[in-house]
């Protein structure tokens, strides 16, 4: 990179892009921003190029309706008009669920839809209910007869999701039933034709404890999952898009991110590794919400950032070679890079407080902080001096 003094380290920088729509091919969008890079000497061997998922599945077109998504519902699970179908620990989030439940209600149109949810929070941190008023409580199933529908009000949204899902469910013409448990189990003494254990990241748990008891049940990974328009995640990672649709995590990312790095090392000469990201994995001090509603921090990635992030424990050598040996700032700094350069047990001192951490899960939160939930406008982020 031109013109930037070696004493620089890892740095994220946001790519500005046009709108991306669906039909435009996402390699020749992403190549065009990441030439500008490479023009003006921004762009070196190393870098990597992360790309938000959302440009990508839009590029791909990959949406689904709402009539779609009912359709198949009832033919997974064999479910008729009139059928009964649990949900069982959804996420409160009006982008990431509500259309799936407005699907999900539309498939037993005339029937029931009894939704199971966690207490006193969603498993990525929203709060469902209030935990000073569950404590006092102090029951393993609450119902609607047993709590006031103000201490259901969601701290940081204000939205009362209680309230917001059981009106999904009316507007469909399905009857609405929602109750509060931890215990997968409990779903099944309501005796439903069929169950979607709909959590993100303790999904297949929910779904094996579910099926000790009853046969019917399917995660939301299971819902369009193959076909024209769908997702290895499913409905997982889904979003809501406009018209009555929802936009899916993208297809066939490991096919783009090796495109994207082939087409720059062919026609730039550089070599750089490529990912695309979703949520960042990352856990907000005040609210308390786990901000990971995507099943990965990550989509697809090249083959080079499929390995831990390690190495020494810099404040730990300053301070022994400083207090303990007494040596001088230069004769530290000349002793932790002969450390960096020199491979050393997990177990060594010199990394204790070094936990390895997915390369993929760091640079996929970065981007995602960089580019912001709203994309900021830079769908693309160039990540330098992070490999080294």
């Amino acid at each position: 990179m031109k013109d930037v003094p070696d004493y620089m380290g890892p740095m994220a920088m946001g790519l500005k892009m046009g709108v991306i729509v669906p039909g435009m091919d996402i390699v020749d969008e992403v190549f065009d921003s990441v030439e500008r890079c490479y023009e003006d000497g921004l762009l070196d061997d190393g870098d990597v190029i992360c790309i938000t998922e959302s440009v990508v599945a839009r590029a791909q077109d990959n949406y689904v309706t709402v009539d779609e998504v009912s359709k198949e519902i009832r033919d997974k699970l064999g479910l008729k008009k009139n059928g009964t179908i649990g949900v069982v620990f959804p996420i409160t989030s009006r982008n990431r669920f509500s259309m799936i439940l407005r699907s999900i209600s539309e498939a037993v149109s005339d029937g029931k839809v009894i939704v199971q949810m966690s207490f006193p929070s969603d498993e990525v941190g929203n709060q469902t209910i209030s935990p000073e008023f569950v404590e006092n409580l102090n029951k393993e199933v609450i119902t609607m007869d047993d709590i006031e529908l103000s201490q259901c009000q969601h701290p940081i949204t204000e939205v009362n999701y209680i309230e917001y899902y059981n009106e999904i469910i009316e507007e469909a013409g399905a009857e609405p039933q929602i109750v509060l448990c931890n215990d997968p189990h409990h779903i099944v003494e309501y005796e439903p034709d069929a169950v979607i254990a709909s959590d993100i990241h303790t999904r297949h748990e929910t779904k094996e404890t579910i099926c000790k008891k009853f046969d019917n049940c399917i995660t939301l990974c299971e819902l369009f999952n193959e076909g024209r328009s769908c997702s290895e995640w499913g409905l997982l990672g889904s979003n809501m898009s406009s018209a009555g649709r929802l936009k899916l995590a993208p297809k066939n990312g490991d096919k783009v991110v090796k495109k994207i790095q082939e087409r720059i090392k062919d026609e730039l000469k550089v070599q750089t590794e490529v990912l695309i990201y979703g949520d960042g994995a990352y856990k907000d001090p005040t609210s308390g919400i786990y901000e990971l509603a995507d099943p990965s921090v990550t989509v697809a990635s090249t083959d080079g950032l499929h390995h831990f992030r390690r190495g020494v424990k810099y404040k730990y050598l300053a301070d022994q070679y400083y207090h303990k040996e007494g040596k001088d700032a230069d004769e530290i700094e000349d002793i932790i890079q002969e450390k960096k350069e020199n491979d050393r047990s997990e177990s060594a001192m010199e990394k204790e407080g070094t936990t390895p951490r997915e390369m993929t899960d760091l640079l996929g939160s970065l981007a995602d902080l960089v580019s912001g939930s709203a994309d900021a406008g830079t769908p693309v982020v160039l990540v330098k001096n992070f490999l080294e």
